[in-house]
């Protein structure tokens, strides 16, 4: 089986789905949920509304974000650090497809279902869950995946693959 697979320098924490699947199946569905803090509630009403017709949408956003930054200081401040289950193995990944990554180490289990968290390098910057199976010791595919974690993997592996051709072209002039 042939994959397309593109360097990309991020990291990954699993561990083993039968390890405490329920856990991990809950925080998955808690990552996919940090969209609904307060400020988003509120910026989702507000749209809904009509009262965001007259406002830049990329200053909106830059507030928005902001705000989230000033809120996760004082979460840091207060030491209130968010709760994430524990994962066994913390690795980095050496390339990524659109379904599927690879490792960096051998330390898969060929057939073996895991759980991990990816810590996504866009922007705003937060954790990925995601589920998969690993093909061989390094090669895994993932099988579960939220859609808006999707596209930003997507929109990741692009942006990756562009920087690798402008860098192939700048070393052949």
């Amino acid at each position: 089986m042939s994959v397309r697979l593109v360097k990309a320098p991020i990291d990954i924490l699993f561990s083993e789905v039968e390890t405490d699947k329920e856990a991990y199946m809950r925080e998955y569905e808690q990552l996919s949920e940090s969209d609904d803090d307060p400020i988003n509630q509120w910026l989702k009403l507000a749209r809904a509304k009509g009262e965001t017709s007259d406002t830049d949408p990329v200053l909106l956003n830059l507030m928005v974000e902001l705000h989230k930054k000033i809120d996760a200081l004082e979460r840091f401040l207060k030491n209130e650090e968010p709760k994430r289950v524990s994962l066994t193995h913390e690795v980095a990944i050496e390339s990524i497809g659109f379904e599927h990554f690879k490792l960096s180490e051998d330390i898969l289990q060929k057939g073996t279902e895991y759980y991990g968290r990816v810590s996504m390098p866009v922007h705003p910057k937060r954790d990925v869950g995601i589920f998969f199976i690993a093909l061989d010791s390094s090669l895994a595919k993932i099988t579960k995946i939220h859609e808006r974690d999707e596209r930003e993997w997507g929109a990741y592996l692009t942006a990756r693959e562009r920087v690798l051709i402008r860098e192939a072209r700048e070393s052949k002039e």
